[in-house]
């Protein structure tokens, strides 16, 4: 079965699996939906790797934002990158009947991620939100939203790289080490070209943690 014709297949498996969600439930049906998307994501990403085309993957990442209001903040200068955000709380005694409102100038303890990346050579962050990203160009090559991922083959690297190999002291090599991040929160999208990224759990009001971010920025 040739790359295109699984995708196909896939899409198939999809449509079958959420048609299948819908009349009263037999037992299976959601985890026959995750299986088809998950395998359909697959497909996406094996057709574009093939074609040499661009394509998102899920990274290994140590945390979990927050889906309804993860709030992320970006705290950059020339040398320095910090993307911070809330982290999902699990309340094991909530029965669904309230909504915890969230604020990011509370006083209050929260957990939040705050992440570092190295060799940070460019970011943007917002639109689209999570109501758009089937817009995004990556969408149908294994884009996902509410996860971390890498851009595979990425545009938006070869176009840096071909502005700065004007540059006297240009070396292709040091471009294959960077990484073209994605990061898709509820209500905006954060990307970046970097190197690398390290991540820190905080148990701490948001006002505090930006403020030594800040501190850190200007050392």
């Amino acid at each position: 079965m040739d790359l295109e014709t699984a995708l196909v297949d896939a899409q198939r498996r999809l449509e079958r699996a959420t048609k299948a969600r819908a009349p009263k439930h037999k037992g299976g049906e959601v985890e026959e939906y995750l299986t088809a998307h998950n395998a359909l994501l697959v497909a996406e990403r094996e057709l574009a790797a093939a074609k040499d085309e661009p394509y998102a993957v899920p990274i290994n990442f140590p945390v979990q934002w927050d889906t309804g209001a993860p709030l992320p903040y970006l705290l950059q200068s020339d040398y320095r990158t910090f993307l911070v955000f809330f982290l999902r709380d699990t309340d094991p005694d909530w029965d669904g009947s309230y909504v915890n409102i969230r604020y990011s100038d509370s006083p209050s303890p929260s957990s939040l991620a705050i992440v570092e990346f190295k060799r940070c050579l460019c970011t943007k962050m917002g639109t689209p939100n999570e109501e758009v990203l089937h817009g995004h160009p990556l969408n149908g090559k294994g884009l996902e939203g509410y996860r971390p991922l890498r851009v595979e083959n990425s545009i938006w690297i070869k176009e840096l790289e071909a502005i700065n190999s004007v540059h006297p002291g240009y070396k292709p090599e040091r471009w294959r080490k960077l990484n073209h991040y994605f990061f898709g929160f509820h209500d905006c999208t954060f990307e970046c070209i970097a190197e690398s990224f390290e991540v820190e759990q905080k148990v701490m009001p948001a006002p505090e943690a930006l403020s030594e971010i800040c501190a850190k920025l200007v050392e």
